[in-house]
Parts: C-alpha cells; sequence; structure tokens
C-alpha cells in the first residue's frame, strides 16, 4: 500500500491564504480552484474556516453527530413555505423555500451527506410544485431536474420534471420522466392514477 501511495504522490505548490493562512491557494494562480493546476480546495477550506471560526472545536466530531438547531430550523422554515403554499401564496412560499434550502446547504463538511441531500430534495420539490403554480415553469422544471440528480429514486422528482415539460409542450420528455419515476416506484397508487392522465396529454400533444 505504501508503495503504491508513493507511486501515485504528485507534489504540489502551494500558496497559504486567508484568514491567517487558514486557507489554500494554488501556488501559481493563488486560486482556490484551478483549472490550469488541476487542484480544488474549495471544501477543504471551507472546513477550514469552520474549524477557524469555532476555536473550542479541536477536530470534526464523528459524522453522526448532528446539528438538531439546524435541523429545527430547515423543518420550520419549510413548515412555514408549506403553509403559505396551501393558502396559495406562491411567491411567499417561495421565498420561504429557498430560505430552508439556503440553511440546508449549510450543514457542516463532517455531517453524513445523506442527510443534507434529503433535506435539500424535499424543500426543492416543494419549491418546484411552488414555481409551477405560480406559472414559473422553467424554474420548476430546473428544481425539480435538482431534486433527480440528489434523489434519483424518489418519483416525485421525476414527476415534477414531468409537469413542468409538459407546461413546455415537451411532451416526449415528459412521457420519459413519467416512466422512469415510475420505474422506481411502480405500484405507488397516486403515481399510478396520474399516469393515465399523463398518458392521455402527452398523445394529445404529440
Amino acid at each position: 500500500m505504501q508503495a503504491l501511495i508513493e507511486e501515485s504522490f504528485r507534489p504540489v505548490q502551494l500558496s497559504l491564504g486567508p484568514p491567517d493562512n487558514a486557507s489554500v491557494l494554488c501556488g501559481k494562480h493563488q486560486q482556490e480552484k484551478c483549472a490550469e493546476c488541476g487542484t480544488d480546495y474549495r471544501s477543504l477550506n471551507r472546513l477550514s474556516r469552520i474549524l477557524v471560526a469555532n476555536p473550542n472545536l479541536r477536530c470534526p466530531p464523528p459524522p453522526q453527530v448532528v446539528s438538531q438547531n439546524l435541523s429545527t430550523a430547515i423543518n420550520n422554515t419549510k413548515d412555514e413555505g408549506n403553509t403559505l403554499f396551501k393558502g396559495g401564496l406562491h411567491v411567499q412560499a417561495i421565498q420561504r423555500y429557498t430560505m430552508a434550502a439556503s440553511i440546508a446547504v449549510q450543514r457542516p463538511p463532517w455531517e453524513a451527506q445523506q442527510l443534507m441531500r434529503e433535506e435539500l430534495s424535499m424543500v426543492l420539490s416543494n419549491r418546484s410544485a411552488a414555481f409551477f403554480e405560480a406559472g414559473d415553469y422553467l424554474s420548476a422544471l430546473v428544481d425539480a431536474e435538482t431534486v433527480i440528480q440528489l434523489k434519483r429514486p424518489w418519483s416525485k422528482g421525476h414527476f415534477r420534471k414531468a409537469r413542468a415539460l409538459m407546461k413546455l409542450d415537451k411532451y416526449g420528455e415528459a412521457k420519459e420522466a413519467i416512466q422512469l419515476g415510475l420505474s422506481f416506484e411502480p405500484n405507488n397508487q397516486v403515481r399510478l392514477r396520474r399516469i393515465t392522465y399523463f398518458n392521455a396529454r402527452c398523445a394529445h400533444g404529440a
């Protein structure tokens, strides 16, 4: 193993940056991410900044340690968005979902990334629905695509995508999204009831 490590070892020229030499930059261009040098220190620097900002935190805690305050803030903000959505205040709901998403991505890098993906996919799915109801179908599609990237086996992301695509008159792509969503949850009764409607609309628009 040591031989493999030494064989693949490649020295890299580094520079230290702010604050107080706690960040790493490429030595040649003084950048966190440098395509020319093939380096990306953004994740490392984020961890460094968190440790600098929390001097009592000597090292990252185990990944199973989760910030409950952060979880509470995400859920409360999402629930506020849900209440606004149910009341027909879709623009205001979008604002709350956006805030919840901003909080979700602030989880420190040592926490389990699956938790962040779960929280973020739920919030963005709701925001996609709010964009759809507000008539912003392109933004609804963008959020649905992001949900699929975060949680591909979740059929809701695919159906959010299909609804947005239909409003954008892309019936063929909408049908593909529906079929892919059902392949992950073939026994989901809610999705199955909708498939007949989707197929009829797709056939009519094709």
